[in-house]
C-alpha cells in the first residue's frame, strides 16, 4: 500500500483494513514505513499526527477478538460472526488508547500540539 508522501495519515477505513491485514497476517511479514509531509502544515505536527493514527489503527486491530471470529466463520456461525462485527464497531477503543497514552505518559488527545508549537517557537523558528 503507499500513499501520497504530500498527505499526512488519516485514520480512515484504508489505513484501518492496513492496519487489520497486518495484525492477522502476522507483523512479522511486514515493514511499515510511514512519511509525512505537507507543505501547507507544521511538519513535525504531520509526523506526531501520522505516527499516533498508524498506532491507533493497529492497536484497534488488535483489539479485535481474531481467534473468536474465524472460529464463528468456521463453524458457519454467520449471523453470529455478523452480529460480533457489528459490536465491535462501538466497543471503547478509546479508553484503551488513553490507558495506553497514560502507560506511556504521553497525552491521549490533541493536548499535545502545545508541545509542537512550543517546538515550533523556541528551536525552528531560530534556524536560519
Amino acid at each position: 500500500m503507499r500513499w501520497d508522501s504530500d498527505h499526512v495519515i488519516r485514520v480512515n477505513d484504508d489505513l484501518r483494513n492496513a492496519a487489520h491485514e497486518i495484525v492477522r497476517m502476522g507483523p512479522e511479514n511486514f515493514i511499515v514505513a510511514l512519511d509525512y509531509f505537507d507543505a501547507s502544515i507544521n511538519r513535525v505536527a504531520a509526523w506526531v499526527l501520522g505516527m499516533r493514527n498508524m498506532q491507533k489503527a493497529l492497536l484497534e486491530a488488535l483489539l479485535e477478538p481474531s481467534a473468536t471470529l474465524k472460529s464463528l466463520q468456521d463453524g458457519e456461525q454467520f449471523t453470529e460472526q455478523l452480529v460480533l462485527q457489528e459490536e465491535l464497531k462501538t466497543y471503547p477503543f478509546a479508553a484503551v488508547w488513553e490507558e495506553f497514552c497514560d502507560r506511556a505518559k504521553l497525552p491521549a488527545n490533541e493536548t499535545w500540539m502545545a508541545d509542537v508549537l512550543k517546538y515550533e517557537r523556541d528551536v525552528l523558528a531560530k534556524r536560519v
